[in-house]
């Protein structure tokens, strides 16, 4: 297997990667709930899986009010700050390279988990129905989300410079921008959740404004060969309901591709076929993520590369109980299966204890 497309080197700008499999960014909610600095285990975690091409962080929030959920890491305090660095060390140490996900869940969230039990904030006040939402008590009901104000959704976009400028300071190699998933920036994009009248919303010039003004932002900041962007067009997820998914995220890369951003992480999901549609208008590093019901296959991800969809491939799942999955793509070994029930929360038990490759032959 030592032929596959997926191990071969890539270097493009300051992107010098010994193969194309990308770690995907995952929630695992082990970080410290009251302080979000992250748990001593999280360097162990990041460390293990450094035989990646590249590693994507959880998502980290850009201010609290952008927090998930129980044991979301942040990137705002300068203990958060610390306790990152001491992640992107150990990664280094290993030969890895990191990027931090920048995160603001918007609507997906609860009172219970933000400061002062504050109401989540979103483009406008649309509550999602069909799905429940993690917290400290369990999973509960989505609550009705607050229109943030001009001057608020203005200072989000501080807060995502900001956290750029503090993932450089703990010593990240870069930002991945999350503009996926149903979050805050997707909410702004799609026509169901961004019903405002100002200029975030409204035309399409406007629901594009906000992705628009973080990753400029953003770029300002860390300099755009250390910013990526993560999209997920099409992808229903989150109640997110997009009319013309083709033109919104048409128009959005002809816009940032002048930028030089060091990649576009694009998520297929949906009808729309994104990867093939969007390729030949982005001009820089493309990776390609399938986030379905179940683990991405080493197949999916070679045909994805041979066809020339994509120069990278980002891998989920299979990362988690599979801390060495290079390794088991180049010999052909089999991939263990991740424990469900573990993936969110709790201590080493399906986090760091999953075996590597040389262990499970010991």
């Amino acid at each position: 297997m030592s032929d596959s497309p997926l191990l071969r080197p890539y270097q493009r700008g300051t992107l010098d990667l010994p193969n194309r499999i990308a770690m995907a960014p995952m929630t695992r909610g082990r970080a410290d709930d009251v302080t979000g600095v992250p748990n001593p285990l999280t360097k162990q975690y990041y460390a293990q899986r450094a035989g990646a091409g590249l590693i994507v962080t959880e998502g980290i929030y850009a201010n609290a009010f952008g927090k998930g959920g129980p044991g979301i890491p942040g990137l705002v305090t300068d203990a958060q700050i610390a306790g990152w660095r001491e992640v992107t060390d150990a990664v280094h140490a290993a030969g890895g390279r990191i990027f931090a996900q920048l995160w603001h869940v918007g609507r997906m969230t609860h009172p219970s988990v933000l400061p002062g039990g504050a109401t989540p904030l979103a483009p406008s006040a649309v509550r999602i129905t069909t799905a429940k939402t993690f917290t400290n008590q369990g999973m509960v009901d989505h609550v009705t989300p607050r229109a943030m104000t001009t001057a608020e959704v203005e200072a989000t976009i501080a807060d995502f410079a900001v956290e750029a400028r503090n993932a450089i300071a703990a010593g990240f190699d870069g930002v991945e921008i999350h503009g996926a998933n149903g979050y805050l920036l997707q909410q702004f994009l799609a026509e169901n959740t961004n019903l405002r009248t100002d200029r975030f919303g409204g035309s399409l010039t406007g629901r594009l404004q906000l992705v628009l003004d973080i990753v400029h932002a953003v770029v300002a900041e860390v300099g755009a060969e250390r910013v990526g962007l993560r999209i997920s067009p099409d992808n229903p997820e989150n109640e997110i309901a997009e009319a013309d998914p083709r033109t919104t995220y048409r128009t959005l890369v002809d816009a940032i591709d002048p930028l030089g951003l060091a990649y576009l992480h694009v998520i297929e999901r949906g009808k729309y076929p994104a990867l093939a549609d969007l390729r030949p208008r982005w001009s820089s590093t493309l990776i390609a993520n399938f986030n379905g019901p179940t683990p991405t296959t080493r197949d999916a991800g070679e045909k994805t590369l041979d066809a020339g969809l994509a120069d990278v491939f980002s891998f989920g799942r299979s990362f988690i109980a599979n801390p060495d999955l290079p390794a088991r793509i180049a010999t052909g070994a089999p991939l263990t299966e991740y424990a469900r029930e573990l993936v969110y929360g709790g201590g080493a038990e399906g986090y760091t204890d999953y075996p590597a490759l040389v262990a499970d032959r010991a």
